[in-house]
Parts: structure tokens; sequence; C-alpha cells
């Protein structure tokens, strides 16, 4: 259930005053959801955890710097995303995950990127595929998991954001930090060099 934006308010509010009560459950109401983006990104349960864990002493050690210009949730995850992207580019994530066959593919055509969008935007947990579905949709799934680690960062993010995460281009802007216009053509990219890897590793 999402909070009504008066009762988020009124927590912001008590948290910045310093009721401890409201600041717990400001950050219980949005750590699953920060969990998740930061999982997608660094794919990894242990480092999630552990980049999560940091976001949380963030948003704790800076909650008085919000002035509320964006949706409080839009803050807090750009400042996941900010460590997701710094955890990567530091290189301390595992061996599973090194970048080597990372890259902006060029030359491919626009052909079935919708598709793949669409299986983008329903990608749970790999290690969380339930019984019920079928070999088929798992190994499919799988895939998706294993191209989505060897794209570009940058393009990683915007899927993450937008497709997975369904947050709005504005919203995706923000986080980012980038215009509008630069999030949609690196989501068109993004999407084809998914596209692509997923191609290569068939």
């Amino acid at each position: 259930m999402v909070m009504e934006p008066s009762t988020e308010q009124h927590l912001i509010e008590a948290v910045k005053t310093g009721d401890r009560g409201a600041l717990g459950r400001l950050l219980s109401e949005y750590q699953y959801r920060i969990y998740n983006v930061v999982l997608r990104m660094v794919r990894h349960r242990d480092d999630a955890a552990d980049v999560t864990q940091e976001v949380m002493l963030k948003i704790v050690e800076h909650i008085d710097e919000f002035q509320g210009r964006s949706h409080i949730t839009t803050w807090m995850i750009r400042i996941a995303m900010n460590l997701a992207i710094s955890h990567l580019r530091q290189g301390r994530v595992r061996a599973a995950l090194s970048l080597n066959g990372m890259g902006t593919d060029q030359g491919s055509s626009g052909g079935n990127v919708d598709r793949h969008r669409s299986l983008v935007s329903h990608i749970p947990d790999h290690r969380e595929l339930r019984p019920d579905l079928g070999v088929e949709q798992k190994e499919s799934i799988a895939l998706l998991h294993r191209a989505l680690a060897k794209i570009d960062i940058d393009f990683k993010a915007v899927l993450v954001l937008r497709d997975i995460d369904q947050m709005d281009y504005q919203q995706v802007a923000e986080v980012l930090d980038v215009p509008v216009g630069t999030v949609k053509s690196r989501l068109f990219r993004a999407r084809l060099a998914l596209r692509q890897q997923m191609i290569r590793l068939t």
C-alpha cells in the first residue's frame, strides 16, 4: 500500500524533529523497494544487503537536507542508485559479476525491443523462481538476469528504474540527474543492448 502524501509529509517532519519512531516507520515503508532496486543492480543478495544498509544510513544522515522538491521516494532511490553504481564501479562485487562482456553493442535493429521490455518488467530474483513456472519461462528469466548483468552500468540503471521499478521518465531523470531526453535515448539503446546480449547468450 502506498503511503498517503499527508501521512508521508507528517512522518518526514517528525523525523526532522528527532522522532525515532517516525524514522523507523519511514525506513520500513521504503526499505523493500530500495533493496529490490539495489539487488537488480548488484545482483547478489549479500552485496545488496550491504549497499541497502549504506543507503539507510545515508538517508538517516541526510534527511534534514530533504527539501521536498522531489518525491521522497525519488530522493531515496537516487541515494540507492548512486551507491549501487559506486559499488559496481569500485569492483566490490563477486567474480560472477565480471564486466568483461559488457558493452554498448552497435548495429542492432529495433525489432522485438518492446517484447524484451515486457520480459524485463516482470523479472524476479533468479533465486526465487516460483515452482509453478514452466521450464521455458524459468530459462527466459535466467537468461534475462545474465544479459542484464553484462550491459553497461548506465544502461542497466535506466532499465532498472524505468522497466523494472516502473518510475516515470521525469522520476528517472531526477534519480540519474540527466534530462528526460537523455533518459529516453539511453533507454532505447539499453533495450537494444539487452536484446543483443540475450542473442549472444543463446
